[in-house]
């Protein structure tokens, strides 16, 4: 198994690596709306907060060797189910093709994040 730290991902804000690869799989942490940078919550809604997460969770694949068209399976943490319509909107844009998925309500995230994303993808080229 190898760590993989991803340069334009925000910093991990825990004793956690961005992702594991083993094998042709990674495994990423969750990934929520923080800016690269700053480490700032993204501003605005479920929408801008889906947004910032997912491409989180893009830059962090990158640095695995893989991108989101190799996701097999992503899991979902919303804070409020009533949020769900808006983040499938956002999240349809980022998976044409329709990983499996799973999606549940937790009562509270990470700097006040109200989504985190985590996946699991092949690898489909090599890291860098």
């Amino acid at each position: 198994m190898r760590t993989v730290t991803a340069a334009e991902a925000p910093e991990a804000i825990g004793p956690y690596s961005h992702a594991a690869r083993a094998g042709d799989m990674i495994y990423t942490s969750g990934q929520i709306p923080l800016l690269p940078g700053t480490g700032a919550l993204a501003d605005g809604g479920i929408g801008e907060q889906t947004r910032q997460a997912l491409d989180n969770l893009r830059a962090v694949l990158r640095a695995a060797g893989s991108d989101l068209a190799h996701v097999v399976k992503t899991t979902c943490f919303l804070t409020d189910m009533g949020d769900f319509a808006a983040f499938n909107e956002v999240y349809a844009e980022y998976f044409t093709a329709k990983p499996a998925r799973s999606c549940v309500a937790v009562l509270a995230l990470p700097k006040g994040a109200r989504v985190e994303i985590e996946a699991v993808a092949e690898v489909c080229r090599e890291e860098g």
